[in-house]
């Protein structure tokens, strides 16, 4: 099976580097956090369509992001793939993605996931056990990345996207495993790595709005 490739999402990197500079002022922190080299997964809150791309572009690796496979339309199709990301059907168990995301991480990639499975309120309360199980599977530390101000409103040019030229804060957070170091994938030790993960992505979460002084959105 073809893995999707570094090189893609680097160039991927290098394109969401220069679209959310030129369009946004991201404020990045704790970049540093991320592993410089081996598996990784960036666990990433999901309020907003520019969340993923954002990430993508400040990370200091280049990260392949499971996305559902609605994005994957017409030119946008080549487009993802070629830049390294994988496309998922959320209505099955994706056997092909799964192996592909292990895959990412097995040659010691960055994985990026949106735990919450779909984009809302972007605070980590609805979590699936998709990210604790390729922590575990894998044995890769879980990076949480808080995307803050992508939802804000007021002032947009474009009713879709966050006011042009606003800030939008992103806050790495520090490595942790989700695993109990046995390697052991029962439904009750996803279970319990699932229930991990959620308290520690929202302790982050908590931790990078009074760092920032921001809420994930702005109602």
């Amino acid at each position: 099976m073809n893995l999707p490739s570094e090189r893609g999402a680097d160039v991927g990197r290098r394109i969401g580097v220069g679209l959310m500079y030129g369009l946004w002022r991201p404020r990045v922190l704790g970049a540093w956090r991320v592993p410089a080299t081996g598996p990784a997964i960036l666990a990433v809150n999901h309020s907003h369509n520019i969340d993923g791309p954002m990430v993508m572009g400040v990370a200091p690796r280049p990260v392949h992001f499971l996305i559902k496979k609605e994005a994957f339309v017409g030119p946008l199709d080549p487009f993802l793939t070629g830049i390294g990301q994988l496309k998922v059907d959320r209505s099955t168990a994706d056997r092909t993605a799964i192996t592909r995301a292990l895959g990412v991480l097995d040659q010691g990639g960055v994985l990026g996931i949106f735990p919450e499975g779909t984009r809302g309120d972007g605070d980590f309360a609805s979590l699936r056990a998709g990210l604790a199980y390729f922590a575990v599977r894998s044995g890769a530390p879980i990076v949480p990345v808080a995307v803050l101000g992508s939802s804000e409103r007021g002032g947009r040019l474009v009713k879709a996207l966050p006011p042009l030229r606003s800030r939008v804060d992103v806050v790495f957070g520090d490595p942790f495993e989700a695993g109990d170091g046995s390697g052991r994938r029962t439904r009750s030790a996803l279970d319990g790595a699932t229930e991990l993960v959620r308290k520690q992505l929202a302790a982050h979460l908590e931790n990078a709005r009074r760092l920032t002084g921001r809420r994930a959105t702005l109602e």
